[in-house]
């Protein structure tokens, strides 16, 4: 895989959003295990920020000890319907405090994103970055700092989900759909249409999501 360009002494930040980016792009999965010196090459820096990078991902649960290694944690049944309940409570208030702060040109955005992604549909992968895109732009219009770093630790986990929900069959254009009805929302300063439009949108994500994990565990006939 192609590595990142190196830059002089980048700082333990840097290492963590680097690797951060490359486990929510799906570059490392679940299962995965981080080795300090293959990171170091990958990203041009040196294994000292690398550690510190892998320790605080260690901190925020998003790696996990496998023997003396670390890996890419991953969610089980449990943790994952209680990231959705409280993913759909979060989500659903950004919407509201959107319908209600967003400015002109944030609104026209969130419609000209809707409409762009409509061509992604037969593309799951650039579909799922372009929804990670279309709600982190919704957090941001809420206009509530506090809210969006709640969010930002929430969409961290869903990272730790091996598949995306959009990958199942038919559920790109289904939330395409959705997304169009909860900017209708925000663009006609509807708080509780907006709301209740992103809680569906996230209901039916988990059901999709629900469902996918049980056909992979469908005994082979």
């Amino acid at each position: 895989m192609p590595t990142r360009t190196p830059s002089a002494r980048a700082p333990s930040t840097d290492a963590y959003s680097m690797i951060l980016e490359a486990i929510d792009t799906g570059i490392y999965r679940p299962g995965d295990r981080l080795v300090e010196s293959e990171l170091a090459d990958r990203f041009g820096v040196s294994r000292t920020p690398i550690r510190e990078a892998l320790q605080r991902l260690e901190t925020q649960s998003l790696l996990t000890r496998d023997g003396r290694s670390l890996i890419v944690a991953s969610l089980d049944h449990n943790q994952m319907a209680e990231l959705y309940v409280v993913r759909g409570e979060l989500e659903g208030l950004a919407a509201r405090l959107a319908a209600r702060h967003a400015t002109e040109e944030e609104v026209r955005l969130l419609r000209e994103m809707v409409e762009d992604d409509n061509a992604l549909m037969d593309h799951p992968a650039a579909l799922a970055r372009a929804n990670r895109r279309f709600h982190k732009q919704i957090h941001l219009a809420s206009h509530n700092r506090f809210l969006v770093q709640q969010l930002d630790l929430v969409h961290r986990s869903m990272a730790l989900m091996a598949t995306t929900s959009l990958a199942a069959t038919g559920r790109g254009e289904i939330a395409q759909q959705e997304h169009d009805r909860i900017v209708a929302a925000i663009e006609a300063r509807d708080g509780d249409a907006a709301d209740a439009a992103l809680r569906a949108h996230i209901s039916v994500a988990f059901t999709t999501r629900l469902k996918q994990d049980a056909d992979a565990r469908e005994p082979e006939a």
